[in-house]
Formats: C-alpha cells, sequence, structure tokens
C-alpha cells in the first residue's frame, strides 16, 4: 500500500502560500501565473487553511465581492482533513471522496509539508497499476524469476 510520502518524493514538497491578510485578486494572480488551482494560507510556518478557485467562485464572484477589497482570510478554508507522510493513497482518497474535496494539506507536526491534489492521486494510482502490468508481464514470461 503506497503512503502520501512516495507521493509527495515524486512530486515534491514545494507549497506555494499566500499570507491570509493580501486580497483574492493577488491569490488568484499568483494561480493564474502558476497554473495552480490553490494555494496554501500561512504566516510564515503557521499554516492557516487553503484558498481555492472554488472558493473564490463560491464565496466571492457569486456573493457579488471584489476579489480586490477581499482577503484571503475571508475565503480561504480552514476545516481540511490533514494527513502525514505516513497515511496510504487510499485513506487520502477517501477523505477526498467523503468530503467531495480536491486538495488535502500534509502535516509533519504543526508543519505544512506538502499539498495532495486529486490529479496528484489519480497520477500515483496510474503509475502503481503500469508496476502492476509490469511485474504481472514479467512473471508470465519468467524474465524476473
Amino acid at each position: 500500500m503506497k503512503k502520501i510520502l512516495h507521493i509527495l518524493n515524486r512530486k515534491g514538497t514545494n507549497v506555494l502560500s499566500i499570507e491570509p491578510q493580501l486580497t483574492v485578486h493577488d491569490a488568484l494572480l499568483i494561480m493564474s501565473d502558476k497554473n495552480i488551482g490553490s494555494l496554501v494560507v500561512a504566516e510564515g510556518t503557521k499554516y492557516h487553511g487553503i484558498v481555492t478557485e472554488r472558493d473564490y467562485a463560491r464565496k466571492v464572484m457569486l456573493k457579488g465581492k471584489n476579489s480586490a477589497d477581499t482577503s484571503v482570510a475571508e475565503i480561504m478554508t480552514t476545516d481540511f482533513p490533514i494527513l502525514t507522510e505516513d497515511d496510504s493513497v487510499e485513506k487520502c482518497m477517501q477523505l477526498m471522496t467523503e468530503n467531495n474535496l480536491r486538495y488535502l494539506p500534509v502535516m509533519r507536526a504543526d508543519q505544512i509539508v506538502g499539498l495532495i491534489s486529486i490529479m496528484d492521486v489519480v497520477q500515483e494510482t496510474i503509475l502503481s497499476q503500469q508496476d502492476t502490468i509490469s511485474e504481472l508481464h514479467k512473471y508470465i514470461s519468467g524474465s524476473s524469476y
């Protein structure tokens, strides 16, 4: 059973963040520039939550607010389930499915060490299936035993 650490080792642990007092417009510019759908909200090493494109759509745009006048702290989501590096990919999939989430923070003590997206989970599943298929081919052909 693959662990979250395996995904982080593959993709890296670089987490883009924004400070809570900055504007939603600032967050959207960063997300657009980096072609990503979320940012960790933090002050230094203190994790506060995550702001996503979904937060913008539901809490700013649909409510008639202005992204230049709204702080990230006003719309960020703070109640994400937390993953650790030792959690399984299956647990991550279960949490994402049960809570209808696209991103989950990965924590070590009080420090955020990564952010797992649904795309990371899909890619890990595909790679795992490819490994299984390769091993089955080797087994059937007798080339590895």
